[in-house]
């Protein structure tokens, strides 16, 4: 990874860029899908070959394919998007680990909510001036108050899946 990272500012390619969800419903029987539409992320590595960085979502952009639910979602009854627009995830440590793994310590906000959330990436593509990692995690929706569950139908772990490209940043 070390010859591939070159020290200095990384910005996000949000048109390159996907950050998912998935979700169990009715019961498990369903699995909800969506996307963050608006992402948006920068990122410095360090001489020492760590890294720190900010991604953004905009809570209001997550697209379900369905109107109605979305529009739920982005309710105080999930993620408050009118008062809380943006979810950010804040790279306070990322490190390289094994073969093309990166090592991340980061600090997730949905909600106004904080808490701290490791995870491993993977460096899928790295080429002159532009990386990509991907990562997949799971998210314990209730420790950000997201409670909303009729009827007991939403049970489980939400699944976040990232494919990130980045680009140097202009000197």
């Amino acid at each position: 990874m070390t010859v591939a990272v070159e020290t200095g500012l990384w910005q996000l390619d949000a048109v390159a860029s996907t950050v998912a969800v998935r979700h169990k419903t009715i019961w498990g029987l369903v699995t909800v899908k969506g996307t963050f539409t608006a992402v948006g992320g920068q990122g410095e590595v360090r001489p020492d070959g760590s890294a720190v960085g900010t991604l953004t979502l905009d809570a209001a952009s997550l697209d379900t394919k369905n109107k109605k639910r979305d529009e739920h979602l982005r309710s105080a009854d999930f993620f408050d998007a009118a008062n809380h627009p943006e979810i950010t995830f804040a790279v306070r440590s990322a490190e390289p680990g094994d073969g093309d793994t990166v090592q991340v310590s980061g600090q997730l906000t949905v909600r106004g909510i904080s808490r701290p959330q490791p995870l491993t990436a993977r460096l899928a593509a790295a080429d002159d001036g532009a990386l990509t990692l991907e990562t997949e995690f799971t998210v314990d929706r209730a420790e950000f108050d997201l409670n909303w569950n009729q009827m007991g139908m939403i049970r489980g772990l939400t699944t976040v899946t990232a494919a990130l490209r980045f680009v140097r940043s202009p000197a």
